[in-house]
């Protein structure tokens, strides 16, 4: 991988962590009125899919969309302004945290309702085959989704008609306090999805680089016209299942599991590979650090100067 490449994946993890971060800092505040799942902990997955991704590819994201959304290119101003409930948001600041969206960028849109955009991603790779069309679409859901049927019925529906898309689950292993080992038997998550007749692997979700690889072959197959791509990819959630802080008081994860999944950050991983291949200086990184700061500045700024909707918009956009 060319050196380019490598310090491009770390600028864009550390974008998303320090986005994620500031909303933490800001989310005590009381003006950002939606529920906020954050994806601290997990951005190797977002940022490694959707660097493998051309750009009429299209994703669809999940209730914790913020890394999808950010790695897919979504605009960052319009996401903020949307979490503020403002008029100049990706929504209109109809929406909030988890409806999020990006047409220009091929970012589909995100839903609090768990498994409901995995049959939207079957439908638009369905609608890309019978038009002949090489886009792929991608689906990120958690390992919580999988136990939706919807998710088994749109598994079965891609395979039977070797659709262009690639389902990513991001297993983090709890479906908001409940273990994966407490909802499900001993047995790999992937290996069910191959059971539908789903070409599937799994890998470190915590390494963007092995991500990326991962995921560039899932999109040339699934392109190619080999059907539907299954991908498992291990990850550890920071904070808590919905807001900003941590919630490690309730007792639901030992002291040693936390500390074992805060150490394992993909950040920090790819930041000493980086450095101990003199690919990236401590010089570089406090500029990105700098840069980072400033377009967040600049992004809560413009949030806060935008209009809240007007009562009479309540109207519009209601198709049902």
């Amino acid at each position: 991988m060319k050196k380019t490449d490598q310090t491009a994946l770390f600028r864009s993890m550390l974008r998303v962590r320090r986005i994620e971060e500031a909303l933490a800092d800001r989310y005590a505040e009381q003006e950002m009125r939606c529920p906020m799942h954050l994806c601290i902990g997990q951005e190797a997955i977002a940022v490694g899919v959707c660097a493998a991704l051309s750009s009429h590819d299209v994703v669809f994201g999940n209730h914790r969309a913020h890394g999808h959304y950010l790695a897919r290119g979504g605009n960052l101003n319009a996401m903020i302004a949307e979490l503020y409930g403002r008029v100049t948001g990706c929504c209109g600041g109809r929406g909030g945290s988890m409806h999020l969206i990006d047409l220009g960028v091929g970012f589909m849109g995100a839903t609090p309702i768990v498994g409901g955009t995995v049959p939207l991603a079957v439908g638009s790779a369905w609608a890309a085959a019978l038009m002949g069309e090489p886009r792929v679409s991608v689906v990120f859901f958690g390992d919580g989704c999988f136990e939706e049927g919807v998710v088994h019925e749109s598994l079965n529906f891609a395979a039977l008609h070797k659709l262009p898309v690639v389902f990513v689950c991001e297993n983090n292993e709890f479906s908001v306090y409940t273990r994966l080992t407490e909802r499900q038997p001993d047995r790999p998550i992937y290996r069910v999805a191959e059971a539908h007749g789903v070409a599937a692997c799994a890998g470190d979700g915590n390494d963007v680089e092995a991500v990326l690889s991962i995921a560039q072959a899932a999109v040339a197959k699934a392109r190619q016209g080999e059907g539907p791509q299954f991908i498992e990819l291990k990850t550890y959630r920071w904070r808590e299942h919905c807001g900003p802080s941590f919630d490690d008081d309730l007792n639901y994860r030992s002291k040693p599991e936390i500390e074992s999944g805060l150490k394992d950050c993909p950040i920090a991983k790819l930041l000493t590979r980086l450095k101990h291949g003199n690919v990236i200086a401590s010089s570089e990184v406090s500029r990105f650090e700098a840069e980072i700061r400033e377009e967040i500045k600049e992004a809560f700024q413009f949030a806060l100067a935008s209009a809240t909707p007007s009562p009479k918009a309540a109207e519009e956009r209601l198709y049902a």
